[in-house]
């Protein structure tokens, strides 16, 4: 994870309104908003590197309620589109979705179904989908 995580930082874009990090409070909001506990992965994602800017992939955020990116409003949309209840989305990409399981895991939804594809965690997903965007 750390090793991801440096990559990710290295890659960060500038941008002339970067996005913030959130803090635990922040998280407690988003969750109690989903009626749904956010996995580890998920959570560590979010509190350590939601703020990086980088290639084509906009991931969920938790910091700014008045993102296009944030998780409650992205989970809302995703799931009035059939996305699973328990699945928590992790990034739209042209109305499909890599989303989260309870435990962990990465699956892709698309077109009312999960695919195949699948990574064991955000931290994989990251390497092998976002940094390779």
């Amino acid at each position: 994870m750390e090793d991801v995580l440096d990559e990710l930082r290295e890659q960060n874009i500038s941008v002339p309104v970067p996005l913030e990090l959130p803090d635990e409070d922040s998280l407690v909001v988003v969750e109690e908003e989903l009626l749904l506990p956010l996995p580890r992965d998920l959570r560590d994602y979010l509190l350590q590197a939601s703020d990086v800017v980088y290639g084509s992939l906009e991931p969920v955020t938790a910091a700014d309620p008045y993102a296009h990116t944030y998780l409650p409003e992205v989970a809302a949309v995703a799931w009035s589109r059939g996305m699973p209840r328990h699945l928590v989305p992790l990034c739209e990409v042209n109305g499909h979705y890599y989303c989260v399981e309870p435990e962990g895991e990465v699956q892709f939804w698309r077109d009312g179904d999960v695919t195949d594809e699948t990574w064991p965690s955000v931290w994989h997903w990251v390497r092998d989908v976002w940094l390779e965007s």
